[in-house]
């Protein structure tokens, strides 16, 4: 009996050490007994500061509908996969959780487990096939009626073009002002088709080594310049020697300038933009974190920011994102994005050989 307690002991000792689980135990009076090693890591806690402590300390700094953890499980509230979205500092993840209580013989409850699943990359997956899906049938609608809404535009805006200098020669001011408007909202048309072409696969991508701290360099005057109108302070955190990748390098830019410009608008007037490069041997990517000192993203609005023609901008197409989000998607990359109340972070992860 002892040798097989003992075996049970090391068990439940490794399970919650190596298991890729997050594990959680308490007791009926509602404090933590014991946690593993993936769970905290994923909710951001030291498991020497929260063992044996109440839960409501554990999670003090969160509103009650956003704990992971529901005090109701002690009276036998059963919960199986339930999707949760837990966001630590910079780092989004996506859950699965399962509770039960735990009794005793006689059937008299003694605590509770909880155990998550982190399947943040395959919901990511999951997302980026969808949208590649609908990115695609964009892409091809686009493609094959981009020449047909051009052709009549240049008639159109051949003829506003000629209207306007015959109206300026006999000085009717009022009507040159007209078609100055209609020509910029032709010019408006011309680049809604420009980007409905770039969310098919570029056709003209030349995919070549490139070195992503020269691309941001050659990037960070024109990013200063946006911030300076902005008031945003620009912060640039560079490494040395980080590794080459294979893609476009103007394309490349197109997604940092579309990322920055977005993070300093988000800001208003003040705040502060930090560019951060950084490797993952293990993984062998290189990232750039590009974040905000923002009011930050609404849960119900971060899942749809990467969706053809969402936007919250009185004047965006809801295009941007989805091409910088193709773009990368092309070259085997991704981009994910956490927001926790204060601020916003997007990373672009591309890999290297």
């Amino acid at each position: 009996m002892r040798q097989e307690l003992s075996l049970l002991q090391r068990f439940a000792d490794m399970f919650l050490k190596d298991v890729n689980l997050g594990v959680i135990l308490m007791n009926t009076d509602f404090q933590l007994i014991d946690i593993s090693d993936t769970a905290c890591r994923v909710l951001g806690l030291q498991r020497e500061h929260v063992l044996h402590k109440p839960m409501d300390y554990v999670f003090k700094d969160l509103p009650a509908e956003h704990r992971i953890v529901d005090p109701r499980i002690l009276d036998g509230m059963v919960v199986r996969n339930q999707a949760v979205s837990w966001t630590n500092n910079q780092e989004r993840y996506e859950l699965l959780v399962d509770s039960n209580v735990l009794r005793d013989e006689q059937g008299q409850v003694v605590g509770a487990c909880i155990m998550f699943k982190d399947v943040t990359n395959l919901r990511s997956l999951e997302e980026q096939v969808q949208r590649s899906d609908r990115l695609a049938m964009i892409g091809q609608i686009a493609a094959g009626t981009a020449h047909e809404i051009r052709n009549p535009l240049t008639s159109i805006k051949g003829f506003l073009q000629v209207f306007r200098k015959t109206f300026q020669e006999q000085g009717m001011i009022r009507e040159s002002d007209y078609t100055d408007v209609m020509l910029r909202e032709i010019n408006r048309i011309n680049e809604l088709v420009n980007e409905f072409l770039l969310l098919s696969k570029p056709k003209n991508a030349t995919y070549e080594e490139v070195d992503v701290s020269q691309v941001v360099r050659e990037l960070l005057p024109i990013i200063n310049n946006e911030a300076i109108l902005h008031k945003v302070t620009v912060q640039y955190e560079a490494v040395y020697g980080l590794p080459r990748v294979i893609a476009d390098r103007e394309h490349l830019k197109q997604v940092f300038l579309n990322i920055c410009k977005n993070g300093i608008e988000a800001m208003g007037d003040g705040g502060y933009l930090t560019i951060a490069e950084k490797m993952d041997p293990e993984e062998r990517r290189v990232s750039v974190d590009i974040h905000d000192t923002g009011p930050g993203i609404p849960m119900y609005v971060i899942d749809k920011i990467f969706d053809p023609f969402f936007t919250t901008k009185a004047e965006g197409t809801g295009l941007g994102l989805s091409v910088c989000q193709r773009i990368i998607h092309d070259i085997g990359g991704h981009i994910r994005v956490s927001s926790k109340g204060f601020g916003t972070t997007f990373t672009v992860s591309i890999p290297f050989p």
